[in-house]
């Protein structure tokens, strides 16, 4: 479980920091701003998620973890939309 949070922890760091160069570049797209809210949504509840259990947390936490995926998911389709609207 940690070496996946770790990794999607890792990518999607990356992701964001290129949502955010994108959004110096064009400031006025609402698809970037929730792309950006949305990766950290991702990271907070799936990686978060994950390394609460790889540390001991109870197993209801796991619960959380595939809402934290729908956010990437949603996040990468954000980024396609403001790619095809720029």
């Amino acid at each position: 479980m940690y070496h996946t949070a770790v990794q999607y922890h890792f990518w999607h760091a990356l992701a964001l920091l290129g949502v955010a160069l994108a959004f110096s570049h064009f400031p006025d797209t609402t698809w970037l701003r929730a792309a950006g809210w949305l990766f950290v949504a991702g990271l907070l509840l799936f990686c978060g998620s994950l390394y609460g259990l790889a540390f001991g947390a109870p197993r209801q936490m796991g619960f959380v973890t595939p809402v934290g995926g729908l956010c990437f998911i949603l996040g990468w389709l954000a980024i396609a939309m403001a790619a095809l609207r720029a």
